[in-house]
């Protein structure tokens, strides 16, 4: 034993083991000095059972340590706002929301359009896309087939702010809300400017 091992070994063992002057492989033998043997066994924990030189025993249970993947994981309460934004945000702007409101990735990176989508696909979430659908609005295509005119003229109408679209991705795909039943702004009406259009007393979506 080192020279300033000094004194009763039991009662100065927690001295002994704190000191930064004991080497580790003078640790490893004091423990094989005191312990007979170890007993572990996993479940949901380490379970350790200590049987010391004189007979006593003791129990220790541990946590299991954390995989590198799971030290690496994207916080909970991170991932639980990704998935409320996407619900009004394309993956471009959830990335600059997440980063603005200071969170971070579990490897501490700023989130990129490129990491939302990682992020959304692992977890299941869905798209700001899907979200949309799922809401009921509709691709251009299936407006203008549904009021009877040329998807251009749903271009036209959408600029006049005769119909409301929304962003659906980053490519700039735009979903339309479906149009009010009755809703006589939708009639191609010679000489009447879109912009004097206004909604029917039947309407009950206001206009745009």
């Amino acid at each position: 034993m080192p020279p300033h091992f000094q004194g009763n070994f039991t009662a100065d063992f927690p001295a002994l083991w704190s000191d930064p002057a004991t080497p580790q492989r003078e640790r490893k033998r004091m423990a094989r000095l005191l312990i007979e043997d170890v007993t572990i066994n996993k479940s949901d924990h380490i379970h350790l059972h200590v049987r010391f030189r004189g007979g006593q025993t003791t129990s220790l249970a541990i946590p299991i340590p954390l995989r590198s993947w799971q030290i690496h994981q994207t916080p909970p309460d991170t991932l639980a706002l990704l998935d409320r934004l996407l619900d009004d945000h394309t993956d471009a702007q959830t990335a600059q929301a997440l980063n603005a409101s200071g969170h971070r990735t579990g490897t501490k990176q700023a989130f990129t359009p490129r990491i939302v989508l990682h992020l959304r696909r692992s977890n299941g979430l869905a798209s700001h896309h899907e979200r949309l659908r799922a809401r009921g609005l509709l691709t251009i295509t299936e407006l203008a087939k549904q009021l009877g005119v040329h998807p251009s003229t749903i271009k036209t109408w959408q600029k006049a702010g005769l119909l409301e679209s929304h962003q659906a991705n980053d490519k700039n795909i735009r979903l339309f809300d479906p149009p009010t039943p009755g809703d006589n702004r939708y009639i191609k009406h010679q000489g009447t400017p879109l912009r004097e259009r206004l909604p029917t007393s039947t309407s009950t979506r206001s206009a745009v």
